[in-house]
């Protein structure tokens, strides 16, 4: 039988190597892990593995976007978004961004083990806080949906890696570096974030970054 091959990106050693210990005992393999969200795409494309289990709060690239560029390039690999938000909002993200599985935090354990085992079996999983969650927002639903979350659906992918880098304190010349390209293209960049999200400073940009989940404090 294949064995199952588990990447697990993390940015916390301890609690990455507690999910490690976690999909040992469920009988997987560990194939790979990674510290920011940018390494965690490298090394999918690399490897190739079975499951992702990604945490949302990743430097240089957070995990949903890290999450829709795995799940685009690798559409077989099924992902699981491991988080400590408690959100409506931030599940949805995860879903349109190719998630098959939310486990909370707090629930990892048991909890994430049922995940993986609901994934590989063709299903979906959300921690039943979440499923709830995403429920009663359903039924109460309106089309109407909440600025922020539209006014970040109109950045393109690129822009969306240029603002946690930006909002994370690197130079226009820092991130033009991490992703191959020029800092006039960076620049050009900012100045369409700035624009479509109706900002005017760099303050502004990473109070935006933080309440909308591309980086936390």
């Amino acid at each position: 039988m294949k064995k199952v091959r588990i990447l697990i990106a993390d940015d916390h050693a301890l609690f990455c190597a507690g999910i490690h210990d976690a999909v040992q005992r469920g009988g997987w393999t560990v194939c790979a892990e990674a510290r920011n969200g940018r390494e965690a795409v490298a090394q999918a494309l690399t490897i190739k593995p079975d499951v992702v289990i990604i945490d949302v709060s990743m430097p240089e690239l957070n995990g949903i976007d890290a999450m829709r560029q795995i799940t685009s390039a690798l559409p077989s690999t099924k992902v699981i978004l491991l988080t400590m938000h408690y959100s409506e909002e931030l599940a949805r993200k995860a879903m349109e961004a190719g998630a098959r599985g939310y486990v909370l935090k707090s629930d990892a354990g048991e909890v994430l083990l049922q995940a993986i085992r609901s994934i590989l079996a063709g299903s979906t999983f959300f921690t039943p806080a979440i499923s709830e969650l995403v429920l009663q927002t359903f039924i109460e639903s309106t089309p109407k949906l909440r600025g922020s979350f539209m006014n970040a659906g109109r950045l393109s992918p690129r822009e969306r890696e240029v603002l946690q880098l930006l909002a994370e304190g690197k130079t226009t010349k820092e991130a033009a570096a991490i992703l191959g390209t020029g800092t006039s293209t960076v620049e050009s960049q900012r100045k369409s974030i700035m624009h479509k999200l109706q900002l005017r400073t760099i303050s502004d940009l990473v109070r935006y970054a933080i309440r909308n989940q591309f980086i936390e404090i």
